[in-house]
């Protein structure tokens, strides 16, 4: 029941948003009582925190899956950024944006967590992307991977970047194209091009 409870939260968040969603609404789509569920999740702030370290848990395991394919830097890079997008589906309701403003303290824990995996996988990608010759090998590695998860998170920001004018699908699409650029080399440029024209 556990389980279930926390499958049906995360998909209800993610759709709804996390502010949206009560625990009423959690019972009342699974037919079950409200106490039922706080058998399980003492809070909602309790269950909110079980359903981002599952995603947390999903998407670290996806970003490990993808770097085992052994796609070129730059491939790799727009496959994570497509299972992103995918994974945070709905730009309604900005979920990690009510996170941040309605439940700081999770959001606190899951940014950490978030750190550590975006700058390890960054490190890796540009070691893998300086070996293949596609980035320029004069990149401050700290610097990039720093600005790479500052940039990302910004793009999430609902004040900043308000979803009634932007996309999240078009920012992740502009903000890696960006990233890609100011690090690339003249042969990782042509990479670039050449796989935006093939998959546009």
């Amino acid at each position: 029941m556990k389980q279930q409870i926390l499958d049906t939260a995360t998909e209800m968040f993610l759709t709804l948003g996390f502010k949206s969603v009560t625990m009423d609404d959690i019972a009342a789509e699974m037919a079950i009582s409200k106490k039922t569920i706080y058998q399980h999740y003492a809070t909602k702030p309790a269950l909110i925190e079980a359903v981002t370290v599952k995603l947390f848990t999903d998407i670290s395991n996806g970003f490990d899956e993808i770097a085992g394919m052994e796609k070129n830097a730059i491939e790799e890079l727009y496959m994570v950024k497509d299972y992103m997008v995918n994974q945070l589906r709905n730009e309604s309701t900005s979920p990690i944006y009510q996170l941040q403003k309605y439940f700081p303290k999770v959001f606190k824990i899951l940014k950490s967590k978030q750190f550590n995996k975006i700058h390890s996988c960054v490190i890796a990608n540009i070691n893998k992307g300086l070996r293949e010759g596609l980035y320029r090998e004069s990149l401050d590695v700290q610097f990039v991977t720093r600005i790479f998860f500052v940039g990302g998170s910004a793009i999430k920001d609902n004040d900043i970047f308000p979803t009634s004018e932007f996309k999240n699908e078009h920012l992740a699409n502009k903000f890696l194209d960006y990233h890609i650029r100011a690090i690339a080399s003249p042969k990782g440029l042509k990479v670039l091009e050449s796989y935006l024209t093939n998959n546009n």
